[in-house]
């Protein structure tokens, strides 16, 4: 295609391209939407598709050079994409056209291309292993959190206190001073569900009593517009139930799941809690190493990808329209490093042939069939159906690139096996 092509802008990332298609070019593709157009349409005497693109070009005009509109300036684009050899991260969005009839056809291409980072310095980092001790304090606090998750709630006849589990009927006063029909709410007094003036007058009332009071909203109540406030609060209590722990005792571990004694549930806490704690001394490393890299290479990402992951999240948190500004706001950061994070593994991977072979991903999904007695093949097949072999694939290869760097860059305070070698396994029990 006969176009000119003007980039004014190539900052980072970002492309944008003004483009002029003659008019002789565009009027030869008003031939053609005609003949496209002419599919679409009826005309008295033809046959659907039959009549002739002139006639078309005479009875709809203004669709017919939309039609064309449209044609050349999706031909023109892939043109400029080639002819500038761009890469690009995301589809690219087309601004400012003009097409006066008659006259060149104009307009703005706005995109975005992929990073090639160089990476030039990949050693000489400072690297720090803090690994937190599993101590006996740390160990009853899980075992703890055990009990409280297998606690049983039993009625009472009182009235509540903390801790207590209460249910009611709650309604606060409209602005006018009308207290509306009251709402069931399930409330655990003390852990926060509900502002402390409204707990007290909970727990001021008795099972199938109903109390009132005006109560005053905390001045750092999340909505500033209610901060302060003074409202008229009814409570209807219907039933309060109060929290039993299991003892912690043999039978207690039988119950949890295969220990004869609770010395052995306390074993296997202790060694889960200590393999967690590598994990996460582990991530840190690698943390530290990514964000000492990036310092030390800056480059700019795709905002398109970032957005990607933001959403991806969104919609995995299912967070409501409303707070999706928001929600992305705070977690723009966050994504924005993912991304620079996933790039420099790729980049890495690539260039010092890291990436993981189709022989080890085999392995793994063979270690995870063993880890489950099950038939690697079966696994293999499940795995694949769910789309996670990639998932595998990338664990493997961050694997083998964190263990490349940490080969140029030694971690002080680190203990075997390194970093790089205590990956987080993809979870057996998933593939069911």
């Amino acid at each position: 295609m006969n176009i000119t092509i003007t980039p004014t802008e190539t900052a980072g990332v970002s492309r944008r391209l003004q483009i002029t298609v003659p008019a002789d070019t565009v009027a030869s593709y008003e031939d053609q939407a005609a003949r496209k157009y002419a599919t679409q349409v009826r005309l008295p005497g033809f046959r659907p598709g039959k009549a002739p693109p002139s006639m078309v070009r005479k009875k709809f005009p203004e669709a017919v050079r939309q039609e064309a509109i449209e044609l050349v300036i999706n031909e023109a684009f892939r043109e400029a994409i080639e002819r500038e050899g761009l890469k690009l991260a995301a589809q690219p969005h087309v601004h400012d056209v003009k097409a006066a009839p008659g006259q060149p056809l104009e307009f703005e291409l706005h995109c975005e291309v992929r990073p090639e980072l160089a990476l030039e310095k990949l050693d000489g980092y400072s690297l720090t292993r803090k690994e937190t001790p599993v101590t006996d304090e740390l160990v009853d606090e899980q075992i703890e959190r055990i009990r409280e998750q297998k606690a049983e709630w039993a009625p009472v006849d009182g009235k509540a206190a903390e801790g207590d589990m209460v249910t009611a009927l709650l309604s606060t006063a409209d602005a006018d001073g009308t207290l509306p029909e009251g709402k069931e709410y399930r409330i655990v007094l003390g852990g926060g569900q509900a502002i402390a003036g409204i707990e007290e007058l909970v727990m001021k009332t008795a099972p199938g009593a109903t109390s009132e009071e005006s109560v005053r909203w905390p001045e750092d109540f999340p909505d500033e517009s209610q901060r302060g406030v003074t409202k008229l609060v009814r409570v209807t209590v219907k039933d309060v139930k109060r929290k039993s722990l299991p003892a912690l005792d043999d039978a207690f571990a039988r119950e949890i799941g295969d220990f004869d004694t609770i010395d052995a549930l306390r074993d296997a806490v202790r060694k889960d809690m200590g393999e967690h704690a590598k994990r996460e001394a582990d991530a840190d490393v690698r943390g530290q190493l990514v964000q000492q890299i990036v310092e030390a290479n800056p480059f700019d990402v795709p905002k398109a990808w970032v957005m990607q992951l933001v959403d991806g999240y969104m919609q995995m948190y299912g967070v409501p329209d409303a707070q999706k500004q928001t929600f992305a706001k705070e977690f723009m950061p966050m994504a924005e490093n993912q991304v620079r994070r996933d790039l420099i593994i790729d980049t890495i991977a690539e260039r010092e042939s890291l990436t993981a072979s189709a022989a080890e991903v085999d392995a793994r999904v063979e270690e995870l069939a063993k880890a489950r007695n099950a038939d690697p093949g079966q696994v293999y097949a499940q795995l694949q159906k769910q789309g996670r072999l990639t998932e595998i694939e990338r664990e493997i290869t961050e694997e083998r690139v964190f263990l490349w760097l940490l080969e140029k860059n030694p971690v002080a305070g680190a203990s075997a096996p390194p970093p790089a070698l205590t990956p987080t396994p993809a979870d057996p029990q998933a593939t069911n």
